[in-house]
């Protein structure tokens, strides 16, 4: 009898514990280009997260010399942002319930190609944002088409195909996060994202 509870007990509490591990996880799925849907991972952490200075550790906490200094990683991360930060690609933005691409939004994408096209680039994702009217699943979807409408449109001007991927985020990151016309015709986008 007294077994008997024993076991009842550890299985109690076995139940509880996967219960609330099991429970806490958070994944968001993001629609890519090439599969159905894959789960989105942490971003990387951007320069101002990673720790630049390390001049104050102590000589038994320094890091090896063979292993890459934390500083110099940080200043390369912070030149790539900077180098697209300056870069002359925008986002082209969307009608309501479209994918189809504006007259306004040709002009910048020749603008975007041009750059592209001159400079080495090792890969461009393109993202699909919505407003926040529709269903997510809806928002998903019209981002996603707005990514590969956009994706097309540079092969037509001589981007190469194999360079270029693309991701739906749907409503999921707002540019402005107001609940009002301006704010909704900013959130219909293309994004550009760009690896030199």
């Amino acid at each position: 009898m007294k077994k008997n509870l024993t076991l009842l007990g550890v299985f109690v509490v076995l139940i509880c514990s996967l219960t609330i591990f099991t429970g806490c996880a958070e994944k968001k799925s993001v629609v890519t280009s090439g599969s159905a849907q894959e789960q989105q991972v942490a971003p990387a952490p951007t320069p101002a997260q990673i720790p630049t200075d390390t001049t104050k550790q102590s000589d038994s906490t320094a890091a090896p010399t063979d292993t890459p200094n934390i500083k110099e990683t940080a200043n390369e991360q912070s030149s790539l942002m900077e180098a697209t930060a300056k870069s002359p690609i925008s986002d082209i933005n969307f009608d309501y319930d479209s994918s189809s691409i504006r007259p306004d939004a040709r002009e910048i994408l020749k603008t975007n190609a041009d750059y592209l096209l001159k400079h080495r680039i090792s890969s461009i994702v393109v993202e699909g944002h919505c407003d926040e009217r529709g269903t997510a699943e809806y928002n998903m979807a019209l981002g996603q088409k707005r990514a590969q409408e956009t994706k097309k449109y540079l092969i037509n001007l001589g981007i190469q195909e194999s360079i270029i991927k693309t991701v739906s985020y749907g409503e999921e990151r707002p540019l402005d996060p107001n609940n009002n016309e301006e704010a909704w015709d900013k959130n219909r986008r293309a994004h550009f994202v760009v690896t030199p």
